[in-house]
């Protein structure tokens, strides 16, 4: 039986099955050893499911090969092979950190700031620029904040790893129930669920 954990405060998504252990982990092209794997699920504190992931190290952001982001774990981590531009099959024209964005990851840009293909660098803090160019956006910011310059972010910290977030603006939100329980929303429609 499949299962998703969804660890709300870190970003981190992770499918899960009984079988996990036995399967192959591949990322950007390459198997992960066993070691690696292991460190991954005691850092995060979720099962690595068996399948075929792309990461991007310079932000963190990771998927399914050939679909969107799912995600964001930790930038710089050595895993897998490089970032191929295929990773997600997109066909934007949109080119992050190499990889060509999926629709669905420009149609969540779109909720924030007007896209324009092209060959970008992003940081895990939202910060990037044109390809080989200085910082001229945060995502962050232009994602997360209004015009007038405050927030449209609001949070609610409950404590024990309990909060609840939502923008106004984007229409996204994301709940914790703690220990790595909670769920993503767009629109008041849930996206990820835990178990």
């Amino acid at each position: 039986m499949n299962s998703a954990f969804r660890l709300a405060g870190t970003g981190v998504v992770a499918l899960a099955t009984a079988s996990s252990m036995a399967a192959d982990v591949v990322v950007n092209g390459v198997a992960l050893d066993p070691p690696t794997r292991q460190a991954l699920e005691r850092a995060y504190r979720v099962p690595v499911a068996p399948g075929r992931y792309w990461y991007d190290p310079v932000s963190g952001v990771w998927g399914l090969e050939g679909g969107p982001s799912a995600g964001q774990i930790h930038p710089g981590l050595r895993l897998g092979g490089p970032l191929r531009r295929d990773a997600s099959r997109g066909r934007s024209g949109v080119i992050v950190n190499g990889r060509e964005l999926h629709a669905y990851d420009v149609a969540a840009l779109q909720r924030c700031v007007r896209v324009v293909p092209g060959r970008y660098w992003v940081l895990a803090n939202g910060v990037g620029g044109v390809e080989h160019g200085p910082p001229q956006f945060n995502l962050a910011v232009l994602c997360g904040g209004t015009a007038s310059g405050g927030s449209s972010t609001r949070c609610e910290n409950y404590g024990g790893g309990q909060f609840n977030c939502s923008n106004s603006r984007t229409g996204i939100g994301m709940i914790s129930e703690g220990g790595g329980k909670g769920a993503v929303f767009v629109d008041g429609k849930v996206l990820m669920t835990p178990n």
